[in-house]
């Protein structure tokens, strides 16, 4: 298998089912309705990179059976994408270092508040062990264990007033939590073969993408393939939403988790 892209998680900051909802998605007896939050496993040139550690990270590296990582990289500091970073520490003892975490410096210091144990000077001893990286919009490069050196390109992007990050690996673009894209980033989206873009429901929302505007940047981009991603319970459940989507006359999908593919 090539470069591969891993949904470990697809749902919004509260997943799916939600907590004491009954609607028909949270309901839903098909298994690609059980949405954790959102985060990705990218192996790309043989180098495994995940993108995100929301609370169900310990859940999803066991779902999915991945003990080796050569890096984290986090598109922002809300806490569906940082709160399971406590369970590194299991990735420390299994690699006897710190796991190296790329992010930008806000990024860092949301960190540094809300794992202050970690960086205390007096550590109590099995704590998480981060070694953070800075990066901003400048392509930047991570050594896997396997010796290879990739370049991954930020692409920024807005979450309401928050600057955050998407990130391009060769084709593979992703971008979540956004709600606007500047033309100037485009160009970095050209020539993409797979792309992914987050939508939570039809409607407009402060932050996110709606449905209709996740298509239409989808379009827009152009890419061979596109997947939606941080999906809310407000969407059809998956086999409706799948077949509505069909009908556009380019390929999008809705992605689901543990779903694997190729770029």
């Amino acid at each position: 298998m090539g470069n591969t892209i891993t949904f470990l998680g697809t749902g919004t900051s509260q997943g799916i089912p939600m907590i004491g909802c009954k609607c028909e998605v949270c309901s839903s007896s098909d298994e690609r309705d059980k949405r954790l939050r959102t985060s990705a496993l990218v192996i790309y040139e043989g180098v495994y990179i995940l993108i995100d550690a929301g609370p169900d990270f310990r859940q999803q590296m066991l779902r999915e059976n991945i003990s080796h990582l050569d890096a984290i990289i986090l598109t922002h500091q809300h806490k569906d994408h940082t709160g399971g970073l406590d369970d590194v520490r299991a990735l420390n003892y299994l690699e006897k270092c710190a796991v190296p975490i790329y992010c930008e410096k806000r990024v860092e210091q949301s960190l540094r508040m809300e794992y202050s144990y970690v960086f205390a000077q007096h550590k109590y001893p099995g704590i998480p062990e981060f070694n953070i990286k800075t990066i901003d919009e400048t392509p930047f490069t991570v050594t896997g264990a396997n010796g290879a050196v990739i370049t991954i390109t930020p692409i920024r992007v807005m979450h309401y007033h928050l600057p955050i990050l998407g990130f391009r690996f060769g084709g593979l673009v992703y971008i979540t939590d956004a709600n606007f894209i500047a033309d100037e980033e485009y160009d970095k989206l050209t020539d993409a073969s797979l792309f992914v873009i987050n939508t939570v429901k039809r409607t407009t929302h402060i932050s996110h993408y709606s449905l209709p505007e996740a298509i239409s940047i989808a379009k827009r981009v152009g890419a061979q393939r596109s997947y939606i991603t941080h999906l809310s319970h407000q969407l059809p459940p998956h086999e409706q939403l799948k077949k509505e989507l069909s009908k556009q006359p380019f390929s999008i999908e809705p992605a689901y988790d543990g779903l694997a593919l190729e770029f």
